[in-house]
């Protein structure tokens, strides 16, 4: 199929689900699809969509039942083996206290912050402008007219990754390009691909002829397995993602990996519970020996809107 459509095993794989429930699902009228000359098409703009609906779905009834919970919090956006990590520290330290976590990406995250489905939006959200990362800037156009405040977990290096041994040897995304070699991409709104498209501008190229720009996965760990099987020439991710996989990482920049909220929830304890396990010896221990990251900074309040 184009890049523009897909069909029923495509759109299956893309979902990451048996083609059994694509039809289930198409049945039920709960997922998009067109009839074409007798078979099933999936228009790839509306399954994107789609999958962002569900998303904010899944949720509002979440936030439902942890508003039921004492302690709980709900958290959304971006992911990252070491926020893996933060997460389970606070889960063993503090028991009292319920993280929930979802992998949407930072826009997607930074909505749900803005429509008040979640507590907290984990970004990385890039400014061109400011050559910086969760500036105000980029982040009030999801928050509306929240009073927010962006604490600063770590920096972690984002690289261009490639096999172990660099055997095409690629120097950067511009060669990517200049060569016509294959990508794996993030999906739209995910602070990775915000970046991509940056460096992509930059340099001159045109998205819409790079083999491989509309291939989407939804984590860095995702685009490291499509390099480790063969499937493209190379992709943004972590090194900590590189160095999990025996795979190898061009560094292109140091990101600030932040945890947006609004201002009543920063002095919750959940949060401080957060803060806490960031600050620890231990847990810093852990995540630095992934590789690639920093925690110089940990918990300084960055920026605020009030």
């Amino acid at each position: 199929m184009s890049d523009i459509f897909m069909n029923t095993k495509e759109a299956a794989e893309y979902l990451g689900i048996h083609e059994k429930q694509v039809y289930a699902l198409i049945k039920a009228g709960q997922m998009p699809a067109t009839r074409v000359t007798g078979k099933w098409i999936f228009p790839r703009k509306l399954i994107d969509n789609w999958i962002e609906t569900q998303a904010k779905a899944g949720l509002k009834e979440a936030r439902k039942k942890a508003g039921r919970i004492e302690g709980a919090l709900l958290a959304a956006g971006s992911n990252d083996p070491a926020l893996d990590l933060l997460l389970t520290s606070v889960q063993a330290s503090h028991p009292e206290f319920y993280i929930f976590s979802a992998a949407m990406g930072s826009i997607a995250g930074l909505k749900a912050l803005g429509g008040g489905y979640t507590d907290v939006a984990w970004s990385h959200l890039y400014d061109p402008a400011a050559r910086d990362y969760n500036t105000p800037e980029v982040l009030i156009p999801y928050l509306r007219d929240m009073p927010f405040v962006v604490v600063h977990l770590f920096s972690r290096e984002l690289g261009l990754i490639v096999p172990q041994g660099n055997p095409l040897g690629i120097v950067g995304v511009g060669d990517v390009w200049q060569r016509h070699l294959c990508i794996v991409n993030r999906q739209p709104g995910a602070g990775t691909r915000v970046y991509l498209d940056h460096l992509l501008q930059e340099s001159g190229a045109s998205p819409d002829r790079l083999p491989g720009y509309d291939v989407e996965v939804f984590t860095h760990m995702d685009v490291g397995l499509a390099i480790l099987a063969g499937k493209a020439d190379a992709g943004l991710a972590t090194t900590a993602v590189a160095r999990m996989l025996g795979l190898q990482s061009i560094p292109l920049t140091t990101e600030c990996f932040s945890m947006v909220l609004a201002q009543p929830t920063f002095f919750s304890k959940g949060v401080q519970a957060i803060l806490d396990c960031l600050r620890s010896n231990p847990f810093q221990a852990k995540a630095t020996a992934l590789g690639g990251y920093d925690f110089k900074d940990a918990g300084r309040v960055s920026h605020t809107a009030l």
